[in-house]
């Protein structure tokens, strides 16, 4: 069997593959409520095959969106139509996780409410200069992942995905460019990844121990005096400390002078040296875009996990097609057997 077929367990869930569809945006909510289109566009990635499908960045408070259009899960009415999705992603196959999130100073409100960071440093001139947190603001945001997390569960999610990257809230405390904090929430290493352990810990007492929960986090900000590889590694062995399942390896988004050098696979050596360096599962992602580079990453040990974004909004059969392409008998739904091709 080739390593992309290969189940993944983590505690009590196996994933039936290491394709793993990664959280994208769709700007396609009202109110933060999930609908149709969340249901065609998320349960097509799991008829696709997808061992894992993991939701757009999901608001843990109103104020935590990135848009007035995006989702969210900030009150019980969200609930009902995130449980149709989730059944229909079980039913075919597929482990639904959730990203939980908060935008920070790069919500676009548009007026409609205050954007919050860790210092009133705007992101860039198109945005407004957002409101430092107080120490109750930070609590607030600490008990809004829980309470998230908790939803999520009742929703049927099986896991969760803490978001650090990209630059919104926690990132935006991890990065001294953007924290200028001179309390215990800024300054140090430790200071400035207090936010997101205690948000881990947070999580975890609502999170059953039996089901995973990973971290996405930008690598390196690719702007100098930014956030670092280095401390990247430093701060996932914290996070394998803490019990964290899997860190999901992105890069950048914290600062409009970044330098990405985009290009297949660029971001596979951020996984690459945190698995190496601390022993923790990661995942890759970023212009992976063929079954033969998939393939590479997992067989090469360079991650355990691949996530595939754009790729999967061009080609939602792409795990189907790809074991054609190894020759392997993959799990057709039962609607489409008829035209399943013969090895």
């Amino acid at each position: 069997m080739t390593h992309l077929f290969q189940p993944l367990t983590l505690k009590s869930i196996t994933l039936k593959n290491r394709i793993a569809i990664s959280p994208m945006c769709m700007y396609s909510s009202e109110d933060g409520f999930a609908n149709d289109w969340h249901l065609v566009h998320l349960g097509s990635r799991a008829v696709g095959g997808a061992g894992l499908i993991i939701t757009e960045a999901t608001a843990v408070s109103p104020e935590g969106r990135i848009s007035a259009d995006d989702l969210g899960i900030w009150k019980d009415e969200h609930l009902p139509f995130l449980q149709r999705i989730t059944s229909f992603l079980r039913k075919h196959g597929s482990v639904a996780g959730m990203q939980l999130a908060h935008a920070g100073r790069k919500s676009e409100s548009e007026g409609k409410w205050t954007a919050v960071a860790p210092s009133a440093i705007r992101f860039s001139e198109t945005y407004t200069v957002p409101e430092a947190l107080t120490k109750d603001g930070i609590n607030k945001v600490v008990i809004d992942f829980a309470t998230a997390a908790k939803r999520a569960l009742a929703a049927g999610f099986q896991l969760i995905e803490i978001h650090a990257a990209h630059g919104y809230l926690i990132h935006e405390f991890l990065s001294p460019i953007s924290n200028q904090r001179t309390d215990e929430y800024g300054g140090s290493f430790e200071n400035r990844t207090r936010l997101l352990r205690e948000v881990v810990a947070s999580v975890k007492t609502v999170w059953p121990k039996e089901l995973p929960i990973f971290v996405r986090i930008s690598a390196t900000d690719w702007v100098d005096g930014g956030w670092t590889l280095e401390e990247a590694v430093r701060l996932a062995k914290l996070l394998k400390d803490d019990g964290i399942d899997l860190i999901d390896c992105s890069s950048g988004g914290l600062h409009p002078a970044q330098k990405i050098p985009v290009g297949p696979l660029y971001q596979t050596p951020f996984a690459e040296r945190i698995k190496k360096e601390t022993g923790i599962l990661t995942g890759a992602v970023g212009m992976i875009t063929t079954a033969d580079e998939a393939e590479s990453i997992l067989r090469d040990g360079r991650a355990d996990l691949v996530l595939l974004a754009r790729e999967s909004l061009r080609r939602p059969y792409f795990p189907l097609e790809a074991a054609r392409h190894f020759n392997l008998d993959a799990e057709w739904p039962e609607q489409y057997l008829y035209a399943k091709p013969s090895l």
